[in-house]
């Protein structure tokens, strides 16, 4: 399954976290679900890595038919990013872009106006330090290491 959330409609508010090397934390605000919180392995891409972003959907509908496609999503959300940027493509416009996939291989795609998401500055993650190490907390005994591939002979 692939969900872009109602071509990101669905999609309310949320932060990530990526100021621990190798991992995402978040909690993400979805139509009729409401919060999910996020712990995925992997980081940014280099234009944001290292920092906390905030993002305020100015597409957002709370739609009755988002709790029927959304209804069987994974909570909390566990997996592997695959791309956080707010410069994804060098052949599109610039866009805050969000992408993972589950543990169960569930892909997740959120697409974002320019203005809608932003960098936290230091001075005001407050709360969001305490809310991001509660989920890193509650969530790293459910994150297993990813498989390792077999060696192989191949060359």
């Amino acid at each position: 399954m692939s969900q872009k959330f109602g071509n990101g409609r669905w999609v309310q508010e949320g932060f990530l976290d990526n100021r621990v090397d190798g991992s995402i934390v978040g909690r993400i605000v979805f139509a009729v679900i409401g919060p999910v919180d996020m712990y995925l392995r992997g980081n940014f891409k280099a234009d944001i890595a290292g920092h906390v972003i905030q993002f305020r959907n100015s597409r957002f509908e709370d739609e009755d038919l988002a709790g029927q496609v959304l209804g069987d999503m994974e909570i909390p959300q566990i997996g592997d990013v695959n791309l956080v940027s707010f410069d994804p493509h060098p052949n599109l416009s610039p866009h805050p872009y969000i992408e993972w996939f589950s543990a169960k291989k569930n892909h997740y795609r959120i697409a974002l106006e320019p203005a809608d998401a932003w960098i936290v500055p230091d001075s005001e993650v407050g709360e969001i330090d305490r809310v991001s190490r509660t989920i890193r907390e509650s969530l790293a005994g459910q994150v297993h290491e990813r498989p390792t591939q077999a060696s192989t002979d191949w060359v």
